[in-house]
This record gives C-alpha cells, sequence and structure tokens, in this order.
C-alpha cells in the first residue's frame, strides 16, 4: 500500500463500505474491495496505535495548577 494519510485511509474505507452495502458490485469486486478494506484498516489501525503513545492529557493538580501528562494506555 503506498504512503497515505490517516484522514485519506479512512475516507477511502468509507467508501469501500457504502460500495459494499450498496449490492452493486459483482462477487470479483466485492472480495477486491473487501481485501483492500483489510489493508487500509490495518493500516489505520497501525496509526492510531503509533499516535496513541504521542497523546497528551491535561490533568488538574491537586493545587489547581495544571501540569502536561503523556498518555499511555
Amino acid at each position: 500500500m503506498k504512503k497515505q494519510s490517516f484522514d485519506n485511509a479512512l475516507k477511502r474505507l468509507e467508501e469501500i463500505v457504502e460500495q459494499l452495502e450498496s449490492g452493486q458490485l459483482s462477487l470479483e469486486e466485492s472480495l477486491a474491495r473487501f481485501e483492500e478494506g483489510v489493508k487500509i484498516s490495518i493500516f489505520c489501525q497501525e496509526e492510531l496505535r503509533k499516535t496513541d503513545g504521542k497523546v497528551s492529557l491535561l490533568v488538574k493538580k491537586l493545587n489547581g495548577d495544571m501540569e502536561l501528562l503523556d498518555f499511555q494506555a
């Protein structure tokens, strides 16, 4: 799969779902779209995992100050 952005991948995945739900594709086309969708889904999951460690949370400390903490799932 060529390098793409998460947003573009998600948009393409939504298009594939619409095509599959339409019932207008042949069996071969449906299988090809399904395979493409699975690959895109894996790409999106990997991108989310990569960014998971980069997410930061603002946490209000007991004394009222704000503290920036790294979010670790």
